[in-house]
């Protein structure tokens, strides 16, 4: 029996019944741009219908050429689309899953020309200016989403989701912050609103009652000028009237300045905002954003907080988190550690998204872990990721794997990692390899230094060298002085003074910086309170201020930190495009000094001396901490010419040191364990 009877537990609306509480949120992955791919997007859907998902929402398609996101994105406004979703459909309902198409309007977030909005008001994040939507255009769009509608139907989707949040097209309407307009749509809410209304009450009468529709309406604008919660419930129970079957949550606007979904965001940060709305209407709702284990979904439904729980990421992660939770191996969970480097982050680049902690997410057709015939004795040296993932990897199909590490554990730089705040998820990703490494029968060898004699004695097949990365040294006069640290020492405790230079301001920089700027005293993870505080979002779930958005309150910083770099670029600027912001707004909200353009040339006892537009200057800083760069480990390599019994392979760190690429060092490991 399961602890988790809440999240097992079938959902009836009447014409049909989802047999469980877990909805896999829309995601845009690049596979539903381009009908070629359809069959790859069906894979990667039925994946997660077959490891136990009960309702899928497919990433958005618009339901004409004006709403689409990237120039000749997904659309459903023919019957030549159908054949293609069919494929979609079947995977999900072959293995007893529903699956709804989300409908989505890009409105003035569309990257091509064609783009239009409720005013025309430019988007910060699309380089084109909209049209403002004339009357006939309003009339004919909604046509559309019904026409669209009823094509999805014909393709076996179970339903619907109209994408009404995010800032996209319908909450551009109903929010003053977009919305300047006079006439019949808007003005009040009860005028702004009337474009979403007329949607669903015209795809409802196209499709019948016995279909889903999903609206996913913003309960948290964080924008200025944004709806507040008595505006949100009036919306909400007018969706429910005219006949939404399903109430999806959407927080927070692309272009709005807190945080929603990052790591550093807390574990459900913003159901009590959902758990509101639910108590004014009668119709299921779902509550969504950071939730990525089943303790947490089953608090929230289990205390009447939501009906049903949408996660994305965490299903990207893991395709077969619902059976998990239903087989009681939850320690098997594959978690998500909002990362958005291999997901959101490839969206926003118009590349394929797939998952850092799981590289088969949207290549299930591609990356296939088949049972090997001929099992091989395989050597893995160095527990970093990339080791545990090739280690795991080849193991699951069958191979003899010995993993080599010459620390007192596994887990590599994600150690240091875990201990910056904000990315206390890390620690997942350590539990589950150390759980695959057990389960799959991997033989691991701590506090093990091994050089190629004794792997040559071993008699191995093949070594895979995974070494990882040390930090690079600063080579400066009085760089061996005490106060000199690398980043390494740092997160593993050495003591730091009150005033800090810390030199790199790549991502290890910016984490570094972060790490320095917290009390001693502040738990981690970072409370709900504290961190609602420090981003200004009103914590009440029936906000009466405008977009839920209050004056910051800001703890003072605990340290005095400059950040430097040697180029003249912006610092931060290769951070990841949907996180990145947020770390440089954390450090300039603690008066971080981000200086670029610096050249380093002495440690004294006084302080670091630097160069800086032509003229030398005193840093009187306690403590300068390195993070510049690192460089691979690779000793253990034979040379090109050398002859070796076994064929050796190098991946991760010690293959390429650039910014310490987790996404890079499991993908590699997964890759070559599914060749070997």
């Amino acid at each position: 029996m399961t602890s988790y009877a809440h999240i097992l537990k079938p959902l009836h609306l009447g014409f049909t019944t989802i047999k469980n509480r877990v909805v896999m949120g829309s995601m845009h992955t690049g596979l539903e741009d381009r009908f070629y791919n359809y069959p790859k997007l069906a894979a990667y859907f039925g994946e997660r219908a077959k490891g136990g998902v009960g309702l899928i929402i497919t990433g958005g398609i618009s339901p004409n050429r004006q709403g689409w996101l990237l120039p000749a994105g997904g659309t459903m406004n023919s019957l030549a689309d159908i054949p293609h979703h069919r494929l979609v459909t079947h995977a999900v309902h072959k293995h007893g899953g529903k699956i709804l198409m989300q409908i989505l309007h890009a409105g003035r977030y569309g990257y091509q020309p064609f783009i239009v909005s409720a005013s025309p008001i430019k988007s910060p994040i699309s380089p084109f200016k909209p049209r403002q939507m004339s009357e006939k255009n309003i009339l004919d769009t909604i046509e559309d989403y019904a026409r669209c509608s009823e094509l999805a139907k014909k393709a076996g989707y179970d339903g619907i989701e109209i994408m009404g949040s995010e800032g996209y097209l319908l909450n551009q309407f109903l929010s003053r912050h977009v919305n300047q307009r006079e006439d019949r749509w808007g003005g009040a809410i009860e005028n702004r609103m009337r474009f979403a209304i007329e949607i669903v009450k015209a795809i409802r009468e196209k499709v019948g009652e016995k279909f889903i529709i999903s609206f996913r309406l913003s309960m948290l604008d964080l924008v200025h000028d944004g709806n507040t919660m008595q505006e949100v419930i009036i919306v909400a129970k007018a969706l429910e009237k005219v006949g939404v079957t399903l109430l999806n949550t959407g927080i927070g606007w692309h272009e709005a300045r807190v945080p929603t979904i990052v790591t550093s965001v807390p574990r459900a940060a913003f159901v009590d905002y959902t758990a509101y709305v639910k108590q004014h209407v009668t119709i299921p709702v779902i509550a969504s954003n950071r939730i990525n284990m089943p303790d947490v979904a089953e608090n929230i439904l289990a205390t009447g907080k939501a009906d049903m729980i949408q996660m994305a990421r965490p299903l990207l992660a893991d395709a077969f988190w619902v059976t998990k939770v239903a087989t009681n191996r939850v320690d098997e969970i594959n978690t998500c550690i909002a990362c958005n480097q291999a997901c959101l982050d490839h969206t926003f680049k118009n590349q394929r998204a797939t998952c850092l902690v799981n590289p088969r997410a949207a290549y299930e057709t591609e990356l296939t872990y088949i049972k090997t015939k001929k099992p091989k004795k395989i050597a893995v040296v160095g527990g970093g990721v990339a080791g545990m993932s090739a280690a795991t990897v080849a193991a699951s199909r069958g191979h003899q794997v010995t993993l080599f590490e010459a620390s007192h554990d596994v887990g590599g730089q994600f150690n240091l990692a875990k201990v910056v705040p904000g990315k206390e998820e890390f620690h997942e990703t350590i539990r589950y390899f150390k759980v695959q490494i057990e389960k799959t029968g991997v033989d691991l060898r701590l506090n093990t230094r091994v050089n190629r004699e004794q792997l040559e004695r071993e008699g191995f097949d093949e070594v895979i060298v995974a070494t990882g990365v040390i930090p690079r040294q600063l080579k400066i006069q009085g760089s061996d002085a005490p106060q000199v640290l690398s980043y390494a020492e740092v997160l593993k405790g050495a003591s730091v003074g009150h005033k800090v230079a810390v030199i790199g301001a790549g991502g290890i920089g910016f984490d570094v910086s972060e790490f320095l700027l917290r009390p001693e005293h502040q738990p981690q993870p970072q409370p709900l309170a504290q961190w609602q505080r420090e981003w200004g979002i009103d914590p009440m779930p029936d906000y009466i201020t405008e977009g839920g958005l209050v004056p910051t309150e800001l703890e003072p910083p605990v340290r005095q930190i400059y950040l430097l770099q040697r180029k003249t670029s912006p610092l931060g600027v290769g951070l990841g495009k949907t996180s990145g912001w947020v770390h440089r707004a954390q450090l300039k909200k603690h008066a971080v000094r981000m200086m670029r353009g610096v050249q380093y040339k002495a440690v004294t006892n006084e302080g670091l001396w630097i160069e800086l537009d032509g003229h030398d200057q005193l840093l009187r800083v306690d403590t300068i901490v390195v993070c510049a760069g690192q460089e691979s480990v690779k000793d253990i390599m034979p040379k090109e010419d050398e002859n070796t019994l076994a064929h050796y392979h190098i991946i991760g760190g010690a293959k390429l040191a650039a910014e310490l690429d987790a996404k890079r060092a499991i993908r590699e490991g997964a890759e070559l364990a599914a060749k070997l």
